[in-house]
């Protein structure tokens, strides 16, 4: 079936100034590109995006365009054009969420995208490709969740060693019956041996990239759960280049009486006076008020 027309909202001024570079989830081209299919416009009379308008827009991220809708019970190849706006004083990268949702309002499709290193006062326009079942006319779309972390602040895992001469990131985690467990990984990328002692020093943030308040890091389990490994005490230890190490974070999300706490970015230094690392963990305390974090531990070799 072809492919209707983009449908746009009134395009904000910074749309005007020039063509941005695309990305798709499969890849990325030039917002100029012939027969890219999805272009930033002048503006529009009648803006006809499918979506609550607050769904449309969130944290400087604002869907303008969508092609690719088709009748009910078949495939949809779904392009969404964005905007990103940096609010900030320094360039961020922004990791962002999108949902395709039916009628009823189940999510029917959904995508993630990262676009890195947004200048500060700067628009930035990008597509992103979904595939949806059964996203017709009457579905919706929505900007679910932004993560914006400063861009000399992201974790790498690959590329260029910072100039710090070591890597931190967190991983996946893992969940179960209300216990969360995410680990956090150091690795020494640079040329020369890299001393370790103790337990990384973590600044917790909320949505809005506010220091939460309330909450108590406890070294070790800190009786949140029983975890050998947690309690293992700190000991000096020097990673040479190439080498490893990991710690933990350890919590529950429990809710009883008061306000749940939410904590979705985590600056952590591998070392008192090593630069900060945003990491997004997610973390969901509930009203427990307690975050465990284990000591670092060198990895066996790889």
């Amino acid at each position: 079936m072809p492919t209707r027309a983009l449908r746009t909202l009134p395009a904000l001024p910074a749309l005007l100034a020039g063509a941005a570079l695309l990305l798709t989830a499969c890849g990325s081209r030039s917002a100029d590109a012939p027969g890219s299919g999805v272009r930033p416009t002048a503006g529009s009379a009648s803006p006809d995006l499918p979506g609550d308008p607050a769904d449309l827009e969130r944290d400087g991220v604002r869907i303008t365009g969508v092609s690719g809708w088709s009748p009910a019970g078949s495939l949809s190849s779904i392009t969404t054009e964005f905007q990103v706006t940096n609010h900030e004083r320094r360039p961020f990268t922004y990791t962002i969420t999108f949902n395709v949702l039916a009628d009823s309002g189940a999510a029917v499709g959904s995508g993630t995208q990262t676009v890195p290193s947004v200048g500060p006062g700067r628009t930035v326009t990008r597509t992103i490709r979904m595939d949806a079942m059964d996203a017709r006319d009457h579905g919706r779309l929505r900007v679910t969740k932004v993560r914006r972390v400063p861009s000399d602040e992201v974790p790498t895992l690959s590329g260029p060693c910072p100039p710090s001469g070591v890597r931190v990131r967190a991983d996946d985690g893992d969940a179960a019956m209300g216990l969360r467990v995410v680990g956090l990984h150091l690795e020494n990328c640079g040329t020369r041996a890299f001393p370790v002692d103790g337990y990384p020093l973590l600044g917790l943030l909320d949505e809005d990239r506010k220091p939460v308040s309330g909450v108590r890091v406890l070294h070790g389990s800190g009786g949140i759960a029983t975890m050998s490994d947690f309690d293992a005490p700190p000991r000096p230890l020097t990673l040479e280049p190439g080498e490893t190490a990991s710690a933990g974070l350890l919590w529950r999300n429990t809710t009883e009486a008061g306000t749940p706490v939410n904590a979705p970015y985590v600056r952590v230094r591998a070392t008192p006076g090593a630069p900060p690392v945003t990491v997004t963990p997610e973390l969901d305390l509930g009203t427990t008020g307690r975050l465990g974090v284990s000591a670092w531990k060198k990895d066996p070799p790889r």
